[in-house]
């Protein structure tokens, strides 16, 4: 990376996995601030602006789920999970309160920094195009009652923002340019985050019911983003 250095802020009581991730991020052009409990970390980030936080599930004072409500309750920063703990029902309520990505330990600091970048990347303005009717105005996509502002990367719905993680933003925006397409679960990891989908992996499916909670009438009965059964989802082309 070039320029000036993204700040980290790096939620870990593992003083030791700290201090590597201080040193092997720091190689790779980041600055990473670390604090070992919730508490501490609630409060840098409270006080300063951070381009992404990575934090541990396993907080000595308090649950690192609780730790991601707070923070995704008062800023929209990418959040990147750590967990030693396997079950599958931990990242689905991990992405559910709001994480971005999710990796299990023991990792690959290879891996953490591919997804910090990835992650980092969504948050970028897309670049602009030009459509007719139900597409990109300028930087603009607009389908009936909701818009979706690329440059800005906000969605609104009759003029009320929808509240998205940057993750769910860029799966809706995914969907949102290529309306009328069915799109599978491997493409759309694939193009989130570079990497085959894993088997059984249930993170789309979350994200996109986030996703429906913030731009559908009904989530129950959805008519922007549509399930094709077996296969994936398709963005719908015509919308109120």
């Amino acid at each position: 990376m070039s320029g000036r250095r993204a700040e980290i802020l790096l939620i870990e009581d593992d003083a030791r996995l700290a201090a590597m991730l201080v040193t092997y991020l720091g190689e790779n052009g980041f600055h990473v601030t670390t604090s070992g409990d919730a508490a501490g970390g609630l409060g840098l980030a409270r006080r300063s602006r951070f381009g992404a936080v990575i934090r541990d599930v396993m907080l000595p004072d308090l649950d690192g789920f609780e730790v991601c409500r707070r923070l995704r309750a008062e800023s929209d920063v990418p959040i990147v999970m750590l967990t030693a703990r396997g079950d599958a029902t931990d990242r689905i309520v991990g992405l559910e309160l709001g994480a971005d990505d999710y990796l299990p330990k023991p990792f690959e600091p290879r891996e953490l920094l591919a997804r910090l970048r990835a992650v980092l990347r969504r948050r970028r303005p897309a670049p602009s195009g030009g459509s007719a009717d139900g597409g990109v105005q300028g930087e603009i996509l607009r389908f009936g009652r909701l818009e979706i502002d690329l440059g800005a990367r906000t969605a609104r719905l009759d003029g009320a923002a929808c509240e998205l993680t940057s993750h769910q933003f860029e799966l809706l925006r995914i969907l949102a340019t290529e309306p009328g397409r069915v799109l599978s679960r491997d493409v759309l990891m694939d193009r989130l985050r570079g990497e085959a989908l894993a088997p059984f992996d249930r993170s789309i499916d979350v994200h996109v019911s986030r996703i429906r909670a913030a731009i559908e009438d009904d989530p129950k009965h959805p008519k922007r983003i549509l399930t094709v059964r077996g296969f994936g989802y398709v963005f719908a082309r015509t919308q109120d």
